[in-house]
């Protein structure tokens, strides 16, 4: 792990963090909740395996993570924050909140993955209909996806559980799903770009910003 060697608290921060890949590691364990490794090699194309080991034993000297294993039916050995480490929650939100202007350029060959718009979903979505009985929507699948749950004016965003049933299942192009969920495309004009909803229209509608409801076909 190199050092600025400068003794200030940013600096600080960036030789423990600031290396590549350690924040995304982070990003993925805030999302994922405790994984197994071949969980996280799964959420960041383009690392090598030996890479990401070698950064998740700097993560574990400076107390980021945590492994334990787990008994059967798991029995693997899970990696997970620690206190500090989901202390960068807050430094993880912004650089989401920096960043999503950014997200206006199109994808072109960049990787995507579903779950990783879990965390700015938390912040996005709402509930249109707090009076209704509670809702799932799935984005994606359980292979690569996130439910969000609302339901009495509150909004929740989960890793998909096959325990699950969601209400309406959706699956889009990456940049309609960003459209749609940041309030620039209506959802009529998603759905004629390749959005597709499986089950209840009103239930994603519901949890839509308010530029995204009442525009369903």
């Amino acid at each position: 792990m190199r050092s600025y060697h400068q003794y200030c608290s940013m600096a600080r921060a960036l030789d423990a963090i600031g290396d590549r890949w350690t924040l995304l590691i982070v990003r993925e364990l805030l999302t994922q909740g405790p994984c197994r490794f071949s969980d996280l090699r799964r959420g960041l194309p383009g690392i090598a395996s030996n890479l990401l080991a070698e950064r998740l034993r700097e993560m574990e000297t400076a107390a980021l993570i945590a492994r334990h294993d787990e008994p059967p039916p798991v029995a693997a050995t899970l990696i997970s924050l620690t206190d500090r480490g989901q202390d960068l929650s807050g430094v993880v939100r912004e650089l989401i909140r920096w960043g999503a202007p950014l997200m206006a350029a199109p994808p072109n060959d960049d990787e995507f993955r579903v779950h990783w718009f879990s965390l700015p979903l938390r912040h996005l979505c709402q509930d249109g209909s707090p009076d209704e009985p509670a809702n799932t929507v799935r984005l994606g699948d359980v292979h690569d996806g996130c439910d969000i749950i609302v339901q009495h004016g509150q909004v929740d965003v989960r890793p998909c559980s096959t325990q699950r049933h969601p209400d309406a299942t959706v699956t889009a192009p990456p940049q309609v799903l960003v459209a749609l969920f940041t309030g620039q495309m209506p959802l009529s004009a998603a759905q004629t770009r390749g959005l597709v909803v499986h089950g209840s229209t009103a239930a994603l509608e519901r949890v839509l910003p308010g530029a995204g409801r009442g525009q369903g076909g």
